[in-house]
Order: structure tokens, then C-alpha cells, then sequence
């Protein structure tokens, strides 16, 4: 496929593309589609003279973006991939997660290749099931005692990096922007898949 876009002048008031933006937005568009291969050409010439071009091929999909992500962070560990397919709700879940020594969480959604930038159901899913699966085997390995205090929801998200990302045939956001899922039904799913 090959899409050509050409900005019309009475329509958009600056018609100059920023690289910058682009080559961010595809090389993510590469992440989320593993095997896809998208090519970015700039055939205006730069400073130095040349034109530039870059290939984005991903064969590990969202497990490589959490690498990239996470490529100045000491890890604790390999990226975990998790993955489903709902038969009844045409839904796919992707999502890959690691630990970092850094006390900061990233957590990036994305719903039919969009970034929700405010998260939604996907992210309450995935947020719900990791605290609950967490609590859960802390306990039974006894690193929790009955009187200790449940670690909450943000203790465990500390230093976690991980990328989120759902397909299904209908998605339903919230604002103009597309910032967050609101497919109810998505959370549920989400949550199955983490636990």
C-alpha cells in the first residue's frame, strides 16, 4: 500500500510536514504492527545535502518498543509479551511489560493503533488484573504477611514500563481526540488476558 498525501493550501494554513513528527509516529505505527514494513522518505534536502529516509521493520512488535522504551533503564528482567483473541468480540490484546530499576511507570495504550493518551478501559483492565495477580502471589510466597499493609496499585506499577495495545471492530472514544476507550467490554477482556 502507498499512501500519498498531498495538503491543500486553502484548507490547511502551513502545509510543511515535521519530520520529527513523522518518523516518531511511524516508527510507532512499525511497533504495533510487527512484520510491517514502513518506509519514511524526506525528499527535501537537508543542510548537509541529502535527502532523508528511513525503513521501520519490527518483527517482535510491542516487545521491542518496551526495549526501546526501557534501552537507558537498568531492566530487572526480559520483556513479558502477553496476548489474546476473543472469539466472541472480534477484540485482540496485545501487551508487553517490564521492570526497571526507576521508580517512574510508563504505561502506553492504544486502541486500533491509536494512541489514548488518557487511557480508558483497556488501561483500567490491565491496572485492575496486575494489581490483583501482584497482591495475590505475594501473599502466597509469604512476601506479605496477614497484618502487613496491601501494597496499592501504584506500588506496584513503580518502575514498570509497558505498552498496551487493543483491536476491536467498533471502538468507542471519549472526546474529540480520540484520548480514551471507553468499550466497556474491552476491561474485562484486558483483565482475563493479564491474570
Amino acid at each position: 500500500t502507498k499512501v500519498t498525501f498531498m495538503p491543500d493550501r486553502e484548507i490547511f494554513p502551513d502545509t510543511s510536514f515535521n519530520y520529527d513528527t513523522m518518523h516518531h509516529r511511524l516508527k510507532e505505527l512499525a511497533y504495533l504492527n510487527p512484520g510491517a514494513t514502513i518506509v519514511l522518505v524526506d525528499e527535501r534536502v537537508g543542510p548537509d545535502g541529502k535527502v532523508k529516509d528511513k525503513t521501520f521493520r519490527y518483527e517482535r512488535g510491542i516487545a521491542e518498543y518496551v526495549e526501546h522504551l526501557d534501552a537507558s533503564k537498568t531492566t530487572l528482567h526480559d520483556v513479558v509479551f502477553l496476548s489474546g483473541a476473543s472469539d466472541e468480540g472480534g477484540f485482540e490484546v496485545e501487551i508487553a511489560l517490564q521492570y526497571t530499576d526507576s521508580y517512574n511507570e510508563m504505561l502506553l495504550t492504544f486502541a486500533n493503533n491509536i494512541r489514548t493518551v488518557d487511557g480508558g478501559t483497556h488501561l483500567s483492565g490491565f491496572k485492575t488484573a496486575l494489581t490483583r495477580k501482584m497482591t495475590a502471589y505475594a501473599r502466597r510466597a509469604g512476601l506479605i504477611k496477614e497484618k502487613d499493609p496491601t501494597p496499592s496499585g501504584d506500588d506496584w506499577r513503580e518502575g514498570l514500563t509497558a505498552v498496551v495495545s487493543v483491536k476491536l471492530p467498533e471502538p468507542q472514544f471519549e472526546g474529540q481526540t480520540k484520548g480514551k476507550l471507553r468499550n466497556t467490554e474491552v476491561e474485562g477482556f484486558v483483565s482475563q488476558i493479564v491474570g
